[in-house]
């Protein structure tokens, strides 16, 4: 059972995605803020992330990059889910060092089939 980091400060949106991934067999791990999750991700080592951009502490463009120097945890899929839905964010998100990207508000219907996709 692959478990799966939340880094997401809206609690709706924690809930929501909570729910679709463990309906879906997924185990998931929660946290508020970017620190937080920098946190869990090391000590935990999940499959992988989803990591909101607008966070309360630090962007979720300085997760990804202080995620990417700790050893342990530099390999761990990053799927951004975020509202960033400008020309060019999605490019700026992957060269940041995403390994995907999925726009809010999310498609409960495809959520998974869009995690899927990125993490082959």
């Amino acid at each position: 059972m692959k478990r799966a980091l939340i880094i997401e400060d809206n609690e709706n949106n924690m809930e929501l995605i909570t729910f679709i991934l463990e309906a879906n067999g997924f185990q998931t791990l929660q946290a508020g803020s970017g620190v937080r999750g920098l946190e869990i991700a090391a000590a935990e080592h999940p499959d992988f992330i989803l990591l909101d951009i607008q966070l309360p502490d630090i962007l979720g463009f300085e997760v990804v990059a202080r995620l990417r120097r700790i050893p342990n945890c530099a390999a761990i899929p990053v799927i951004a889910v975020t509202s960033y839905a400008m020309a060019g964010d999605r490019e700026r998100l992957l060269a940041a060092g995403c390994d995907g990207y999925i726009e809010k508000p999310i498609d409960p219907m495809r959520f998974v089939e869009q995690i899927n996709k990125v993490l082959r």
